[in-house]
């Protein structure tokens, strides 16, 4: 794709983080957007950094772990902007708890979102994106798609899916004009934690506002510079993304010790202080 200039692209989670950023970036570039969040008042404050631009703007409040509300929704896209040229679905959630204390109905919101949401979304668009003369799909996995790490169990779970589905995606897609990017963030700067469901972190601690500081420290990457990133990924048909030194790193641990990471991940853990209970 050489340009996003008067593309049609949806995101969701566009109500903050990466996904405003994106939403930002593409109508500075001239593309037309669908964006949409469970959020109506942050989906409604992205509408409105949006005003400065001369992009026709499509907003929906849309639950994107509801199968029905996808569908939906890229109905209404299509009838009221065109069929859609990118679909980016960005929209994701955290939880943080033990496999054996975990609550079945946490699992299941999680993977509904993070799981089922890209699932659903890439499904219910895929029409459409087969009907232009060139299109992509970008699917936000995460490096937890690459590495395991205690009390991220459902996380893990849901974007080492997501991976699994892209790259088969990409595969499938791969003698038609739809391009597929999987996209692996290390510590980006939103609020995924701090609007998460959080039990208990990897050092143990049950305080939610300790674990988002945390997460705050770690993260070194900007929403906006990700957006940067996945939009030239767009444009120059990377099937896959890291973002960040921290998910570079990660990345290659795993391929160098595919079988003794965890024991990096143990003693990193270790030296970090033991939270409240």
């Amino acid at each position: 794709m050489k340009t996003l200039s008067n593309k049609i692209v949806a995101i969701t989670g566009a109500g903050s983080g990466i996904g405003r950023a994106l939403a930002l970036r593409m109508g500075e570039s001239g593309a037309n957007l669908a964006i949409s969040d469970v959020r109506e008042d942050a989906l409604a404050e992205t509408a409105a950094l949006l005003g400065s631009t001369q992009s026709r703007v499509h907003v929906a409040t849309v639950d994107v772990g509801q199968r029905s509300a996808i569908y939906a929704w890229a109905d209404r896209v299509k009838a009221e902007l065109g069929p859609v040229d990118v679909l980016v679905n960005n929209a994701g959630v955290s939880l943080s708890q033990t496999i054996a204390e975990m609550r079945d109905e946490d699992f299941e919101w999680l993977m509904n979102i993070n799981f089922w949401g890209v699932v659903h979304g890439t499904r219910a668009f895929l029409p459409q994106l087969l009907s232009r003369p060139e299109a992509h799909v970008v699917n936000l996995s995460s490096v937890f798609g690459l590495i395991a790490v205690p009390t991220q169990a459902a996380y893990n779970a849901s974007k080492f899916a997501v991976r699994g589905f892209t790259e088969a995606l990409r595969q499938e897609l791969a003698k038609t004009a739809v391009r597929v990017t999987s996209v692996h963030p290390g510590g980006i700067k939103t609020n995924i934690v701090r609007n998460g469901r959080h039990f208990q972190s990897t050092t143990g601690s049950t305080d939610a506002d300790q674990a988002a500081r945390e997460f705050d420290d770690m993260a070194r990457t900007t929403p906006d510079e990700a957006a940067r990133q996945i939009m030239r990924a767009i444009l120059r048909e990377r099937p896959r993304l890291l973002i960040g030194l921290d998910a570079i790193l990660i990345d290659r641990m795993q391929r160098l010790l595919p079988e003794s990471y965890d024991r990096l991940i143990a003693k990193a853990i270790s030296r970090r202080p033991q939270g409240a209970h």
